[in-house]
């Protein structure tokens, strides 16, 4: 049996997004580092791409540093390196 699905096709599952979009379902967003290599090999276009802001990095705010909680400290120094 054969049955034609017309509509979007919606996941939350990343790895679904990227299966999708490799085998021509249709557009993917996703972060530009989880899909380098097929992005350099070519399995992969970006699409808007002048749309598209470079990310900079994560930046961490907290109050003061005189009121650090250990666990604070320790998330802090995972992100400096």
């Amino acid at each position: 049996m054969s049955i034609a699905v017309n509509g979007p096709l919606v996941v939350e599952d990343e790895e679904l997004v990227l299966r999708a979009a490799l085998d021509g379902v249709g557009f993917a967003f996703v972060s530009e580092h989880k899909v380098a290599s097929q992005l350099a090999a070519g399995f992969l276009v970006r699409v808007l791409e002048d749309w598209c802001q470079p990310f900079p990095g994560f930046f961490l705010f907290y109050p003061s540093r005189r009121q650090q909680t250990a666990s604070l400290e320790a998330v802090i120094s995972v992100f400096r390196y």
